[in-house]
C-alpha cells in the first residue's frame, strides 16, 4: 500500500512540475510572477516552496525561471547565481 501511495505522489509531482513549466514558459520578457502566483496558476495554491524547488533544478533555457520572484519583491534564488538573475531581469526591463 505504501508503494501505491508513493507512485500516486510521484505521478502528481510529475504533472505539477509539467504544469509549473508550462506556466513559467508563458511569462513574457519584462514581466515576472511570484512563486505563489505560479503555484496557483499550476493548480496548487500555497505550493510556492515546491515551485522554488522545481525552478532550482531547471536548466532548460526554454523555461525562463529567472522571471519567477519572491512575493516580497526580492528576486529570490537562481541556479545560475542571484546576480545573474538580477542582471537578466534588468536587461529585460522587469526590474
Amino acid at each position: 500500500m505504501i508503494l501505491g501511495k508513493f507512485l500516486v505522489l510521484c505521478l502528481y509531482m510529475i504533472s505539477f512540475k509539467e504544469k509549473v513549466f508550462k506556466v513559467v514558459a508563458k511569462i513574457p520578457k519584462g514581466k515576472t510572477l511570484t512563486y505563489g502566483e505560479v503555484a496557483e496558476l499550476a493548480g496548487s495554491p500555497g505550493a510556492f516552496r515546491a515551485v522554488g524547488n522545481i525552478m532550482s533544478k531547471n536548466w532548460d533555457p526554454k523555461i525562463p525561471c529567472h522571471r519567477v520572484v519572491r512575493a516580497d519583491g526580492n528576486p529570490g534564488g537562481y541556479n545560475r547565481g542571484k546576480r545573474k538573475k538580477v542582471r537578466i531581469l534588468k536587461k529585460e526591463g522587469a526590474i
